[in-house]
């Protein structure tokens, strides 16, 4: 048994584990961590933005980073205010996500997808001083949304927005070398933070503790309930290094990052994972493109890339996959929604990915609280999400908050340095949330006799049937074994005589399945409460930015066509 995992199997027949404590944790903030990082790797090429030509090594980035936080504090930004960006993957933002940690500002993570309403939202309940956005991104015009909730910004000096509807908002930063009308341009204030004297930023750095506050990410993708899970220093490096720890990085590796920096996914299991170890940081392009991600991993010779199922799909099924050279890849995470076993062999065989591991967890836990190994079998890599994390601790209970036996399904809750502090200004949803300790995750697991956890659905999204419980995550893995079907998502409807039935959402591969072959395909196998009754064939699924399904909308959708919405 590796050292990582010696000792976390469950106690006495329960569905209870705790990760390994043998390597400490470090006791450090983003700023002391980042200037170790420089000291130990500081001519290693640190970033590779493929669309810009940008290329830093470590020490450029710290450099970089430097003069901008130095051009924050001459806007007047101090320690513990929110700055919020809006933007998808673009150079600024990891300059951005190094430089407001390295004076204290909370950066706040907003989502590329939001509208006006919903950036009106944020910005308001978390009372952001600053944001910083792109122009514009594909069909988002960011800066004239923006111009849209905050018409005073055409009269207003930059730096002294005073707005009705964003009252808190007073400097805005647009990315690139163009400023516009109420705001300065992100070189603009890299300008002002040129003569910025270093022992200042060294000063305040030295006041800061680990566990400030330093990140806050709107958490709202599958509900539609916004809250602001707010993250620490101590929370995502940790968690950075001890993901980084298990798929081995080493100063020699690549990683290519097509997943939004918005996202704990991009900024900590990316940027804050590779940075640990010295390893380069690939960035194919703003958004995700599977010919854009390819061509990243073949020209700069990546050894690992991280991903939802759906963008390794992208990329294996890509006309021209067969072109690129991937004989560097070894590694990376897939995570996000469970992957189908034919996926996963063909990440192996035809990817070179050998090494790939499956990871889960959620924003408020920083975010992987299990994870696979790197020599994990193919089957354990696609029926469990792996072990519990170093430092970490987790049990599943039952609707009376007892420990289930090990292999009995019932909530996930999670507990150690990995919780957030709480949902940001709100601590009534804070206190349901975390209890005693330990984060209560909403999703339904086992965890086996040798540790594994597997995630069975939501507790939310459990439906039971005339008595029966189903765990619609079972339904999905199941209608994936059909060779006909390439995506599936399950849910319930409400149903007069059996409180509710079996919904499903499927994408097929050819054109010519018929809801009556999935149902018959179903009988045979599994059991007759479990079969969808309700089936509708689609090209797309509403999802999140980070590949989450949004059930939600699949509902509502159907529940109108009902007439019951």
């Amino acid at each position: 048994m590796s050292a990582r995992h010696r000792g976390i199997m469950p106690v006495d027949g329960l569905s209870h584990v705790r990760g390994p404590t043998d390597r400490p944790l470090l006791e450090a903030t983003i700023p002391g961590f980042l200037g170790e990082v420089v000291r130990r790797h500081g001519d290693r090429p640190a970033a590779v933005f493929c669309q810009t030509g940008d290329r830093w090594t470590y020490d450029q980035l710290y450099r970089r980073a430097d003069r901008l936080a130095a051009g924050l504090l001459s806007l007047g930004l101090y320690k513990g205010d929110r700055v919020g960006i809006w933007a998808p993957n673009r150079p600024e933002w990891l300059i951005a996500q190094f430089a407001t940690a390295r004076v204290g500002l909370v950066l706040v993570n907003v989502n590329p997808a939001y509208r006006t309403s919903e950036l009106e939202y944020a910005l308001n309940a978390v009372k952001a001083r600053a944001l910083l956005l792109s122009r514009q991104f594909r069909s988002s015009a960011y800066y004239d949304m923006l111009r849209e909730l905050a018409p005073e910004l055409d009269r207003s000096a930059p730096g002294r927005l005073r707005s009705e509807r964003l009252p808190h908002l007073r400097t805005v930063i647009l990315l690139g070398p163009d400023p516009a009308p109420g705001a300065w341009s992100f070189d603009q204030v890299m300008h002002r933070g040129e003569g910025g004297p270093r022992s200042r930023l060294d000063a305040i750095a030295r006041g800061l503790s680990p566990n400030d506050a330093i990140n806050i990410q709107f958490t709202s993708g599958t509900t539609g309930e916004p809250k602001g899970a707010t993250l620490t220093h101590h929370n995502i490096v940790n968690n950075a290094i001890s993901c980084a720890r298990a798929m081995r990085f080493g100063p020699t590796d690549a990683l290519c990052i097509p997943v939004p920096l918005y996202h704990c996914f991009g900024m900590v299991l990316g940027n804050l994972a590779a940075a640990a170890y010295g390893v380069k940081m690939v960035f194919p392009g703003e958004g995700f493109d599977a010919g854009q991600t390819l061509a990243a991993l073949s020209e700069e010779r990546c050894t690992a890339v991280h991903g939802v199922p759906t963008m390794f799909s992208a990329m294996l099924d890509h006309p021209e996959f067969r072109r690129f050279d991937l004989s560097a890849m070894r590694t990376g995470i897939m995570a996000g929604a469970p992957c189908p076993e034919p996926l996963m062999r063909r990440v192996v065989r035809d990817m070179g990915c050998r090494e790939i591991t499956i990871a889960y967890g959620m924003t408020e836990t920083s975010p992987i609280s299990f994870q696979s190994e790197v020599n994990d079998p193919i089957e354990r890599r696609v029926g469990t999400v792996g072990r519990i994390q170093p430092h970490c601790e987790a049990r599943v209970v039952d609707d009376s908050g007892r420990t289930t036996p090990v292999g009995v399904p019932g909530e996930l809750l999670t507990r150690g340095y990995l919780v957030m502090k709480g949902y940001w200004d709100d601590p009534e949803r804070t206190a349901e949330a975390i209890r005693d300790g330990w984060m209560h995750t909403g999703d339904m697991a086992t965890i086996d006799a040798q540790g594994y956890c597997r995630i069975v659905g939501r507790v939310k999204d459990m439906l039971i049937r005339g008595g029966e419980n189903i765990y619609p995550a079972e339904v999905e893995a199941f209608l994936l074994t059909h060779p006909e079907i390439s995506q599936a998502q399950v849910f319930g409807l409400p149903d007069a005589r059996y409180g509710e039935e079996v919904a499903a959402w499927i994408i097929p591969r050819t054109p010519s399945l018929t809801a009556q072959a999935v149902q018959e395909f179903c009988r045979e196998s599994i059991a007759h409460f479990k079969v969808p009754r309700h089936i509708r064939f689609v090209q797309e699924m509403p999802m999140t930015v980070t590949g989450k399904a949004q059930k939600f909308r699949m509902r509502e959708a159907m529940l109108a066509e009902r007439g019951e919405n």
